[in-house]
């Protein structure tokens, strides 16, 4: 079963609200985590290491992923290009979330067979 890490700044509004949206979902198990040291959810290793494909929401993400686990082989990242300008469960989010997130269900799902 294809695993996410959702990852944003804080765990606050944009990966939660992923992780809300899709958590009975059962095409795939999804989780959400921040990179900031007061995030509800910080990015562990154990996240990194039971995900098989992580989902960030800036560009720079991926690379303080990068610096807070410099040696642990990353799965398959993408960037959500989301900036940090919604509140959680925002309906335009959501709106987004989903639209990007099925999209690469979509991919995901050519690469996997």
């Amino acid at each position: 079963m294809l695993r996410i890490l959702v990852v944003c700044s804080h765990n606050k509004w944009r990966s939660p609200t992923a992780e809300a949206i899709y958590r009975k979902d059962k095409r795939f198990h999804i989780k959400s985590a921040g990179l900031g040291k007061l995030s509800p959810h910080q990015i562990s290793l154990r996240d990194i290491e039971t995900s098989n494909l992580i989902l960030y929401m800036e560009k720079d993400h991926l690379e303080r992923i990068k610096l807070l686990f410099p040696n642990v082989r990353l799965p398959s990242a993408i960037n959500l290009d989301i900036p940090d300008q919604y509140c959680f469960m925002d309906p335009e989010l959501i709106e987004i979330l989903r639209e990007k997130i099925e999209s690469i269900l979509v991919q995901e799902a050519i690469i996997i067979k």
